[in-house]
């Protein structure tokens, strides 16, 4: 299997991330898929971006869920781009999308959709929540779905440097995840190991520098997540 390259939230490092502009930009930049972000705005919109707030974002502040689409739409999301929903990065790009959902709610959302424009080929489902995993896999037959790691499951905060144990490969065969995407600075031999055996693939994140993709080549993961293009260039070429 090719070694995948894939946008972070498009080009997050050098455009505005989860914006047209973004996407647009990884596309040119021949990555081979682009990861984006997941919200259900007030009046159940699938919104294009990371937080569940827009402070970070845009020129705007208070959570997503909280505001109408129309409302979003009024929103600076950088460089003068507005916040995408999610039909327009359909239309504006060819490139396979990584969709990543928050919660059992956007996954009854995005299967709607799914199920409407026929993207069970062109769109990968993602989530850190297992039962956001499991819920698409239900309601859309044949979907590729993967569960995203960082943490042991068991911790809630983000101190310390604990690796991601090897439970993290129960936890995707149990939701139906043929794909693991994981922190490179919590992933161990071990996991990549015990993934292997169970026939899933391992995706790298996030992949900035030439230590990273030597990490991730040395690893021998099926892929990884960047904010630069760059990388596309300069994975070919490291073993």
């Amino acid at each position: 299997m090719n070694f995948l390259t894939i946008g972070h939230r498009g080009v997050m490092g050098v455009e505005p991330e989860n914006t047209l502009r973004s996407f647009v930009a990884a596309q040119q930049a021949g990555l081979d898929l682009i990861e984006l972000d997941l919200h259900l705005s007030k009046d159940g919109a699938l919104v294009v971006m990371h937080d569940a707030e827009v402070d970070r974002t845009t020129d705007g502040t208070g959570p997503i869920a909280e505001k109408t689409l129309e409302e979003l739409r009024t929103l600076d999301a950088g460089r003068g781009e507005r916040v995408p929903v999610f039909e327009e990065v359909l239309d504006a790009v060819r490139t396979p999308l990584q969709a990543e959902i928050k919660d059992v709610a956007a996954a009854r959302a995005l299967a709607q959709l799914m199920q409407r424009r026929d993207l069970v080929s062109r769109v990968e489902v993602s989530s850190f929540h297992d039962e956001a995993v499991a819920e698409i896999a239900r309601l859309v037959p044949g979907v590729r779905t993967a569960l995203i790691a960082s943490l042991p499951h068991f911790r809630t905060d983000s101190s310390g440097g604990t690796p991601i144990g090897p439970d993290v490969v129960e936890r995707a065969r149990e939701a139906g995840a043929a794909t693991l995407c994981l922190n490179i600075r919590r992933l161990t031999l071990e996991v990549v190991e015990h993934a292997r055996k169970a026939d899933l693939r391992v995706i790298g994140w996030v992949v900035n520098t030439q230590d990273d993709l030597r990490l991730v080549r040395a690893l021998q993961l099926d892929g990884a997540t960047t904010d630069y293009p760059e990388i596309k260039r300069t994975a070919r070429f490291t073993a």
